[in-house]
């Protein structure tokens, strides 16, 4: 078989792993068993050859990726209830009377999924790009008006605010589960690019550190936008440079994108190592050690998202 990436995402007592044509959910449930959610997905870039344009194929996959990582962590979230948890719910949805055509399994509607996304999009764009942006005009009277320093000190408090968000849900209780089972999610993809059989063992002894996780992306946005935004015209409004980062943001994902898939490719060239190190170091704060049953779980998704991705050819299941 030839070698294929998969990556994946850490889930509410679970894991989502992703191969370039299938995704895979592993939720251990209360009741310690292991529920799986699969199914094929056709990559864009098979219908639309323009998404395989460099920086464009960053922007398309930033989005893509938030989709299903919302679609599964809603799945996560409701495997993951006891039975009791569940009756509340729908007692809850029944009085609310939020319940849409379309919801099924006690899934998002589509409306409802959409709405969540725009939400935590908004929010980030928010807290990570506008704050930065508004504080540094205060600070115009300190710094002054050169544009070289205003983008710096902007990019600067933009990382603090990042790595102080980071180190603020780190400490919550509910995220430190969810952060091992993030361990356990890189620790399987290392042993399969390795070409070791994945049992725990064999997964157990690999690091938690992986150098394309989505952590170190995001610290290369956050760099990344400090020289993107600094051909905003410094005499710009607050409105039309605010306005503009939100335009450029695509473009940043798909800049930081391309990096991240070179330094992959790259990682034993001492240069890269160094570059990589922050991005690596950060991953101490959002991965933990796993445990043996949290390893199976993602040895599961895995396992099931690269059964589904050998499984099928050209759109159909071969049996």
């Amino acid at each position: 078989m030839d070698k294929i990436h998969v990556g994946g995402q850490a889930v509410i007592e679970g894991v989502m792993m992703r191969a370039p044509r299938s995704v895979a959910i592993a939720v251990r449930r209360p009741d310690g068993e292991i529920v799986v959610r699969k199914e094929l997905i056709i990559p864009l870039s098979e219908r639309f050859p323009i998404v395989k344009l460099p920086v464009v194929r960053g922007a398309v996959a930033l989005i893509t990726s938030l989709i299903i990582g919302i679609k599964a962590l809603n799945f996560s979230a409701n495997e993951a209830m006891t039975e009791d948890e569940k009756e509340k719910e729908k007692e809850k949805e029944k009085l609310q009377k939020k319940k849409k055509d379309g919801e099924t399994n006690g899934d998002l509607s589509s409306w409802a999924m959409a709405g969540t996304m725009a939400v935590a999009f908004g929010f980030g764009i928010c807290l990570f790009f506008l704050f930065p942006l508004y504080l540094t005009k205060l600070l115009t009277p300190v710094i002054g008006n050169n544009n070289i320093i205003f983008n710096l000190v902007d990019g600067i408090i933009r990382v603090a605010v990042f790595l102080l968000y980071i180190w603020a849900i780190a400490r919550m209780e509910d995220i430190q589960r969810v952060f091992q089972y993030h361990g356990a999610e890189h620790k399987s993809i290392f042993a399969f690019e390795a070409g070791e059989e994945l049992s725990v063992d064999n997964v157990r002894k690999y690091s938690r550190l992986h150098p394309r996780c989505g952590t170190s992306f995001l610290l290369i946005v956050m760099l990344v936008s400090i020289a993107v935004f600094s051909l905003i015209p410094k005499l710009w409004p607050f409105y039309l440079k605010a306005g503009s980062r939100v335009f450029l943001l695509p473009i940043i994902a798909g800049i930081s994108y391309e990096f991240l898939k070179w330094s992959a490719t790259n990682e034993a060239h001492p240069l890269v190592k160094l570059i990589i190190a922050p991005g690596l170091k950060l991953q101490r704060l959002t991965t933990r050690e796993p445990d043996d049953s949290q390893i199976e779980v993602a040895i599961c998704s895995l396992k099931e998202a690269l059964e589904v991705n050998a499984g099928y050819k050209d759109d159909r299941l071969v049996v």
